[in-house]
C-alpha cells in the first residue's frame, strides 16, 4: 500500500541532480516554491511544469517508480480540484449535475490549486530522492548557521528536520503493518457505518503513536550512547563542495522566477 511512497525516500545515483550540492538544491527548491506561489497564469504554470519535467528527466529517477509514488498525491490533487470546482461560485455557469453547478471560475481556480499542489509535492520529492539524508542535514545546518547569532539552534533544527523526513517512509511502513494486522482480525476501514470505521481508525492510530514514540525513544538512547551532542567542535566526514552546476541551477531558477513574476501574467 505504502511501499512506493516517494516522500522521504533516497535513490542513489550519478545524475546531474545527484551530483549537485545539497545547499544548491535547497535554494533552488525554495526559489521554485516561491515562484509557484507568486504567479497565477497558465503561461507561468506551463513554464514551471516544463521545468519540473526537465528536472525529473535529468534526475535519472524511473518514471514507473515516480508514477506509483505519486498516485496518493494524485488522489489528493483530484479531491482538491473537485472541492474548488463544486463549491466556488464565480464566473459563468457551465453545467448542473446532481444539484451541483460548475462555474468557469471554480474550475479555473481548482485547476490552479491542483497544479500548484502537484508541482510542490513533485519538486520536493525530487529533492529527497536525489539527496542523501546526511547531505540534507549538513546543508540545512549550514544554511541556518547565519541565524545562530540570533539564538537559533541551527544544528538542532537541521537534525530534527532530517530525522522527520527520514522517518516518513518508516512510519508509512508501520502503518501498513498495523492495517494488515487489524484487517486480519476483522477490522474494516472501507465498509460499515461511520461509527465502525471511526473505531477501526482508532485501533490504527493508537498502536501507530505507540510505535512512533517507541522509535523516538530508541533513537534518543542510541544517539546518547554514541555521545551525540549539538555543541560546537563537531567535524564532518564529507564536506559539501559548491560547483559550477550549483551556481548555474540557482541562477537559472532565480532568473526564471523573476521573468515569470514580471512578464508571465
Amino acid at each position: 500500500m505504502f511501499e512506493h511512497v516517494v516522500v522521504g525516500q533516497y535513490l542513489p545515483g550519478h545524475s546531474f541532480l545527484h551530483r549537485m550540492d545539497a545547499r544548491a538544491k535547497l535554494v533552488t527548491v525554495f526559489l521554485f516554491v516561491c515562484t509557484v506561489f507568486m504567479v497565477d497564469s497558465w503561461f507561468a504554470y506551463g513554464t514551471l511544469g516544463s521545468t519540473a519535467a526537465a528536472a525529473f528527466i535529468i534526475s535519472g529517477v524511473s518514471l514507473r517508480y515516480m508514477r506509483k509514488g505519486m498516485f496518493p498525491v494524485f488522489l489528493l490533487v483530484l479531491f482538491t480540484f473537485l472541492l474548488h470546482a463544486l463549491f466556488t461560485r464565480e464566473g459563468e455557469a457551465w453545467i448542473s449535475v446532481w444539484g451541483f453547478t460548475l462555474y468557469s471560475g471554480g474550475v479555473e481556480e481548482g485547476l490552479f490549486i491542483a497544479l500548484r499542489l502537484l508541482m510542490l509535492v513533485f519538486i520536493t520529492s525530487l529533492l529527497t530522492l536525489t539527496t542523501s539524508p546526511i547531505d540534507l542535514t549538513d546543508a540545512l545546518e549550514q544554511l541556518f548557521r547565519p541565524f545562530q547569532r540570533f539564538g537559533v539552534p541551527a544544528r538542532d533544527i537541521a537534525m530534527m528536520m532530517s530525522i522527520a523526513i527520514r522517518f516518513i517512509p518508516t512510519l508509512l511502513q508501520e502503518t501498513e503493518k498495523i492495517v494488515k494486522a487489524q484487517m486480519s482480525r476483522g477490522a474494516s476501514f472501507h465498509h460499515g457505518s461511520l461509527k465502525k470505521r471511526a473505531q477501526a481508525f482508532t485501533a490504527l492510530l493508537v498502536p501507530l503513536f505507540m510505535r512512533a514514540f517507541k522509535r523516538a525513544e530508541d533513537l534518543a538512547l542510541a544517539m546518547e550512547a554514541r555521545g551525540y551532542n549539538s555543541g560546537a567542535g563537531r567535524t564532518k566526514l564529507r564536506q559539501l563542495v559548491w560547483g559550477w552546476r550549483d551556481t548555474t541551477a540557482c541562477l537559472f531558477t532565480a532568473a526564471l522566477g523573476v521573468f515569470l513574476i514580471v512578464f508571465g501574467k
